[in-house]
């Protein structure tokens, strides 16, 4: 029953306020990644960072003390992935392949972040597609995960 998302896809949007120039730059700086990037009331922390196509960098993301229903992928509270940036399209378009560290199977696998960025009359559509979900990864946990980074990323640019 683990493999019954396995391939999973999901497309996720919203309109920022935003350049595609200034969105670009926090999709692609470590510093705002570790600070948007983040679920909920998750937090950060940057494992290195090469931003290059063939490059990429280390990422953690911890669960907060209070939550006692998550589970980390990587340990208890940490979610710990690699991404390394297959192409690079400034200020339209970036592609990360993305791999948990995790001893479990069901988070092994790798998968697609896509993210485009298209002007909307002085604002910008971001829209972030994930391809091949690993089989533990629940789609609507994803599209969760990924609407509230978008709102965290929006409050981001927002404010520069």
């Amino acid at each position: 029953m683990a493999d019954r998302n396995t391939g999973a896809s999901t497309r996720t949007s919203r309109v920022i306020n935003a350049s595609r120039e200034a969105i670009y730059r926090a999709l692609t700086d470590p510093d705002a990644l570790v600070s948007w990037r983040t679920p909920g009331e998750m937090t950060a922390r940057m494992h290195g960072f090469d931003l290059r196509v063939g490059g990429g960098y280390g990422m953690s993301l911890y669960y907060p003390a209070s939550d006692d229903t998550s589970s980390g992928k990587t340990i208890d509270n940490e979610d710990r992935y690699t991404a390394r940036f297959v192409e690079l399209e400034p200020p339209a378009r970036l592609v990360e392949a993305i791999t948990f560290a995790s001893d479990d199977p069901a988070f092994a696998s790798e998968m697609t972040m896509e993210v485009v960025l298209e002007e909307r009359g002085g604002q910008t559509e971001v829209t972030f597609s994930f391809h091949n979900l690993p089989s533990g990864m629940r789609p609507q946990d994803n599209d969760a995960g990924t609407r509230s980074s978008l709102e965290k990323l929006a409050r981001y640019v927002e404010s520069r």
